[in-house]
C-alpha cells in the first residue's frame, strides 16, 4: 500500500502544469532526435542539459528521463523505414522491422512499435516502483569501502561488455577517470593537469564531453555514410492497423520482452542493446514462426521494442539508489541531478521522494504521452526523414554550440568540444567506443572520494575492501566479469587469428597449384 501511496503523490506531482508542459517538452524532442539516424539518446541528452540547469530538480529529471526513452521510440521510426537505427538498441528492430516497410506493412509495423514500446515502458515502470525501496534498503548498509566496490564493479562492468572487446573498453573507462582528475583537488587543494589553461582550472565540464563524444562525434562519422537524406518508403494508410492475427501474435512477445529488459535495463554495464539482443533471440528460439524471422516477423518488431523501452526505465534502478550509471545516458542524468546538489544513492527515496516518485510517475504519463504522439505524427517523421542532411546538420551543430557557449559564456567551450568530437570521431574509427570513457568520467570524482574515505577510516589498510563481506563479494564479482570479458577477447582473437592463417594458407596452395 505504501507504494500506491508513493506512486499516487508522484502522479500529483507530475500532473502540475510545469512539471506537465516540461515532461512533453522531453518526450516531443526526444522522438524528433530519436528519428534523426546517427544522433541518438545521448546526444539528445546533451543538447537539453543546459536547459535543465534552470529548472527545479524534479522537473529536470522529468524531462530529461522523457528525452531518454522518447529517443527509444523515435529510434525505431528510421530503422523501420529506411533501415537506418535512429539509436543503437533500434538496430535489432531493422531485422523485421525494415522488410515489413517493403511489403507495403510500413503502417502496421510502426503500430505495433508503439504498442509494444507502450508496454514495456509499463513493466519497466512497475518494476522500478516495486524493486527500488528494497534496494535503497540494502544499500543504507553501505560505507565507503562498499561505495567505492559497487562503482568499481560499475566500471569494470561497462568496460567488459564493451562492443570493441574488454581491453579496449577497459582502455576507455581508464582515460575517463584520468580526465576526471583535471582541475582543482578538493581534498588538498592543488591544480591537476590543466597544462597551464586557466579555463581547464574547474575541470572538464560534462556537457562538452557529452556534446563532443556523442553529439559532433556522431554527426562527423553520419555525414559520409547518409549524405542524400531521403525516405525511401511510403505509409499506405489503408493498412494500418494490424489484423487479429497480428494482435495475438504480438501480445506474448511483449511480456517477454518487458520482462527481459526490464532485468538487463537494471545490471550497470547492459542497457537497452543489449536487451534487444536477448529478448529477440530469446523470442526467436520460443516463437512457433522461427522461419518468419529476418522476412518481415511481427513478433521480430514487438520484442525488441519492448525490450528495450522496459531497460530505458530500469537503468534508472541502479543510477539512483546507488549511484551506479548502467550506461553513459545514466551518467548524464547523475552529472544532471550532481549539478543541482542531489547525490544518488539510497538516501534519494527518503531526502529526495518528490523527485524519485514523480519520476516515476513520469514514465506512465510520457509513455501515454509517446503513444498519442506516434500514431497520428508517423507522417510528419517520415517527411522530416527526407530533409537532405547537408540541411539538417548545420543546424544540429549550430544547436550544440549554443548550448556549449551558455555553460560559461566562453567560446574556449565551443573549441573543447570541437576537440571531444574529434577525439569521439577517431575513437569510432578504433573500434573505441565513447561510452565507458563518459561513465568512467562521471564516476571518478565519486570514486577516488569513496577510495580515499575507506582508506582514512582504515588507517592506510587496503584490506579493509575484502574484509567487509559486501564489498568483497562485489570485488569478487568485478574479478569474475573482468576475467570472463578478458578472456572472450584473447579467445576472439585467436579465432581472427587462426581464420587469417587458414586463409593466407589456402590462397598460397591455390596458387602453387
Amino acid at each position: 500500500m505504501e507504494i500506491f501511496a508513493n506512486f499516487s503523490a508522484g502522479l500529483l506531482t507530475v500532473l502540475q502544469p510545469q512539471t506537465l508542459l516540461y515532461c512533453f517538452i522531453g518526450v516531443f524532442l526526444g522522438t524528433f532526435i530519436g528519428v534523426l539516424p546517427g544522433i541518438g539518446s545521448m546526444a539528445a541528452i546533451a543538447m537539453i542539459l543546459p536547459l535543465s540547469f534552470y529548472l527545479e530538480p524534479t522537473v529536470a529529471i522529468v524531462m530529461i528521463a522523457g528525452v531518454y526513452y522518447g529517443a527509444e521510440y523515435g529510434g525505431s521510426i528510421a530503422s523501420i523505414l529506411m533501415n537506418i537505427p535512429g539509436t543503437p538498441s533500434s538496430s535489432i528492430t531493422c531485422i523485421d522491422g525494415y522488410p515489413m516497410a517493403r511489403q507495403g506493412r510500413a503502417g502496421v509495423a510502426l503500430f505495433i512499435t508503439s504498442i509494444a514500446s507502450f508496454g514495456g515502458g509499463i513493466i519497466g515502470m512497475v518494476v522500478m516502483a516495486v524493486l527500488s525501496p528494497g534496494l535503497a534498503k540494502l544499500a543504507l548498509q553501505f560505507g565507503p569501502a562498499e561505495y567505492f566496490s559497487v562503482i568499481f564493479l560499475g566500471l569494470i562492468a561497462a568496460s567488459a561488455v564493451s562492443n570493441g572487446g574488454a581491453l579496449r573498453g577497459i582502455a576507455m573507462v581508464m582515460a575517463g577517470l584520468m580526465l576526471s582528475t583535471v582541475g582543482i583537488d578538493l581534498t588538498t587543494g592543488d591544480l591537476r593537469f590543466t597544462l597551464g589553461v586557466p579555463e581547464l582550472r574547474d575541470g572538464v565540464h560534462l556537457v562538452i564531453v557529452a556534446m563532443g563524444l556523442f553529439g559532433v562525434g556522431e554527426l562527423i562519422a553520419s555525414i559520409k555514410a547518409n549524405q542524400s537524406g531521403r525516405g525511401r518508403q511510403e505509409i499506405d494508410y489503408t493498412k494500418f492497423y494490424p489484423n487479429r492475427r497480428e494482435w495475438r501474435a504480438s501480445f506474448g512477445p511483449i511480456w517477454r520482452g518487458g520482462l527481459i529488459g526490464s532485468f538487463f535495463g537494471a545490471l550497470p554495464g547492459t542497457g537497452q542493446t543489449v536487451a534487444s539482443a536477448v529478448g529477440y533471440a530469446v523470442e526467436k528460439k520460443v516463437s512457433k514462426n522461427k522461419d518468419q524471422f529476418g522476412k518481415g516477423a511481427v513478433e521480430g518488431v514487438a520484442v525488441p521494442e519492448s525490450a528495450n523501452n522496459s531497460a530505458t526505465q530500469t537503468a534508472f534502478i541502479p543510477t539512483l539508489t546507488l549511484g551506479v550509471p548502467g550506461s553513459a545516458s545514466m551518467a548524464m542524468v547523475i552529472g544532471a541531478l550532481m549539478i543541482h546538489g542531489i547525490t544518488p544513492g539510497p538516501r534519494i527515496l527518503t531526502e529526495h521522494t518528490e523527485l524519485f516518485w514523480g519520476l516515476v510517475a513520469s514514465f506512465l504519463v510520457g509513455n501515454i504521452m509517446l503513444l498519442v504522439l506516434n500514431i497520428p505524427l508517423i507522417g510528419m517523421w517520415v517527411r522530416l526523414l527526407q530533409i537532405p542532411y547537408k540541411l539538417m546538420y548545420p543546424a544540429i551543430i549550430v544547436l550544440i554550440c549554443i548550448g556549449v557557449y551558455s555553460l560559461n559564456n566562453n567560446v574556449f567551450d565551443i573549441w573543447m568540444t570541437l576537440l571531444f568530437g574529434i577525439a569521439g570521431y577517431l575513437m569510432r574509427l578504433y573500434r573505441f567506443e565513447p561510452a565507458p570513457l563518459l561513465i568512467g568520467f562521471v564516476l571518478g570524482p565519486m570514486m577516488e572520494e569513496q577510495l580515499r574515505r575507506a582508506l582514512l577510516l582504515s588507517r592506510g589498510d587496503a584490506m579493509v575492501f575484502l574484509e567487509r563481506p559486501i564489498s568483497g563479494g562485489l570485488l569478487t564479482v568485478s574479478a569474475l566479469i573482468l576475467a570472463y570479458g578478458l578472456w572472450t577477447t584473447l579467445r576472439n582473437s585467436r579465432r581472427t587469428k587462426t581464420t587469417q592463417t587458414h586463409n593466407k594458407t589456402s590462397s598460397n596452395t591455390g596458387a602453387s597449384s
